[in-house]
């Protein structure tokens, strides 16, 4: 697509060459590359408006007020959420740690049930996981099938009146799955539990709406699409705002303190205590900026499934290699394609295909549950993005061709 090319003339790393080979980088799964705009925005902050905010009078520090607020506009616009709704954090991770920590540390107790699913990236079973230890709760899966779709035929059983909170992924890191989140929300509201959505690998690729949704929380990281690392963002619907105490003390937050005494300013601001991440946060609002200039979410969905597809069919056409996940959904909406091969270790496939030029990401992608469930330890996962080509999907081939061929000699 010749969009596809003028676009990727904003990204300057695509230009480079690794090991003498142009950059092939399919792991945007892991994080996405930054366009000049994104780069700029960062460079113009640091020289030019490079200040602390809330806490001045001076024009530097107005001007940088101004422009972090904005960003926080443009991320509620994005996400269908109002301005008080978005909270800044360091990303997916410490959103999620900062539900653990505030609003179920104190709505969570002994016997009370977390569901997640076995599909979850770490960040979203850890926290969970040992709230359930300390408070003598019980952490429930949803569990997955062989193909890497979720068994819903006994969410009933799941979740249930005990349930508190349910916390699941949008798209599954480790496969692609995309998982029926509103069947799930349904099924939560209607025991009065609370939700929340991991969106890290779906904020991206598909458009957010915290409002067909129907969340309590959302999650992700700026630098998925395209933002800074550092920069995360955790919705917190509005009228949870006043049970939920701030998650860290400090500069900002207050309205009001003594020795004895301290009231807190309204959100988001008693969630922000100290410096926040300013220049990382208006890095975001130029990314969402860009995403929203460029990308359709549609059309985009369609081309990266269109990529999926190619290398589903012609990865199908090596006896060696054997593919995971939902193959068929993953033609339809998918944005990634994980596989094995037979008789060499994901790293080693990873490092062939380094050689070649081509970064691709092989692990267990921090799920490990998720890869013990389909009985493997690592895989090798190709993940992409806007700025990638059916050109260099065909190399890719052509490079796991010669691969299985080498080593069958």
């Amino acid at each position: 697509m010749d969009i596809v090319k003028q676009l990727r003339h904003d990204f300057p790393i695509l230009s480079r060459k690794i090991q003498g080979y142009p950059l092939i980088y399919f792991d945007n799964a892991s994080t996405t590359q930054k366009p000049h705009k994104v780069i700029e925005a960062l460079v113009n902050f640091y020289t030019t408006t490079n200040a602390n905010i809330y806490r001045g009078i001076h024009t530097l520090a107005e001007q940088a007020t101004c422009a972090y607020e904005q960003a926080r506009v443009t991320v509620a616009r994005f996400i269908n959420a109002l301005p008080e709704e978005i909270i800044f954090t360091s990303g997916t991770t410490e959103g999620i740690n900062f539900v653990a920590s505030t609003w179920a540390e104190q709505h969570i107790g002994a016997g009370d049930e977390i569901v997640i699913t076995e599909l979850e990236h770490h960040a979203n079973l850890l926290p969970w996981q040992q709230l359930a230890l300390r408070k003598g709760a019980l952490l429930k899966c949803i569990p997955v099938m062989p193909n890497g779709t979720l068994n819903m035929s006994s969410l009933d059983d799941i979740i249930t009146h005990k349930t508190k909170l349910v916390s699941v992924v949008h798209v599954s890191n480790a496969v692609g799955t995309h998982v029926d989140i509103e069947t799930i929300v349904r099924k939560a509201q209607r025991v009065g539990a609370r939700t929340l959505i991991d969106a890290a690998q779906s904020v991206a690729h598909q458009k957010i709406d915290v409002r067909a949704l129907q969340c309590d929380f959302l999650v992700f990281s700026g630098h998925k699409i395209m933002g800074p690392t550092g920069i995360g963002v955790l919705f917190i619907k509005k009228e949870l705002h006043e049970e939920i105490p701030p998650y860290q003390f400090g500069g900002a937050m207050v309205e009001h303190a003594t020795v004895e005494l301290a009231t807190w300013r309204q959100a988001p601001h008693k969630f922000e205590a100290g410096t926040p991440p300013i220049a990382q946060a208006i890095g975001l609002g130029a990314a969402i900026k860009y995403q929203n200039q460029h990308i359709d979410f549609d059309i985009l969905q369609k081309y990266e499934a269109l990529l999926c597809e190619r290398v589903i069919d012609g990865l199908s056409k090596l006896p060696e290699v054997k593919i995971l996940g939902p193959l068929a959904q993953l033609k339809q909406n998918g944005h990634l394609v994980s596989f094995l091969v037979k008789n060499i270790h994901s790293h080693d496939v990873a490092a062939f295909l380094n050689s070649r030029g081509i970064a691709v990401r092989a692990g267990h992608h921090c799920a490990q549950p998720f890869a013990y469930a389909l009985g493997y330890d690592a895989s090798v996962r190709v993940s992409f993005y806007f700025y990638n080509t059916l050109e260099e999907v065909e190399f890719f081939l052509s490079v796991m061709k010669e691969l299985v061929t080498h080593a069958l000699v």
